[in-house]
């Protein structure tokens, strides 16, 4: 069983969200695709807290990634995932934008 996901949103409109996440020990993300109804969706995560050991983010293809911390990617079109957090928690501040 995955540990829980603290999700806290800051802002959010029919376009534009913001969100405050905290990913526990043990917590992993599968490969997935984020699908929208229509537009074009975009993601800007900035990781403030990387984990001791593991959550690690991977993307099939990244528009920008600044040393592993910042990365700008479409998450409606490309394959993305993090690898189980063996040690610590992994916080991240994540823009959203659907155009």
């Amino acid at each position: 069983m995955l540990a829980r996901v603290r999700n806290k949103v800051l802002f959010t409109s029919k376009r534009v969200s913001a969100y405050l996440v905290t990913y526990p020990n043990q917590h992993k993300v599968m490969n997935h695709i984020d699908p929208v109804p229509n537009g074009r969706y975009y993601k800007f995560n900035i990781v403030l807290k990387q984990p001791k050991i593991g959550g690690v983010f991977h993307c099939q293809k990244c528009i920008m990634n600044f040393f592993g911390r910042i990365y700008l990617f479409r998450p409606d079109k490309y394959e993305h995932s993090v690898t189980r957090i063996e040690q610590g928690k992994r916080v991240l501040l994540s823009f959203s934008l659907i155009i």
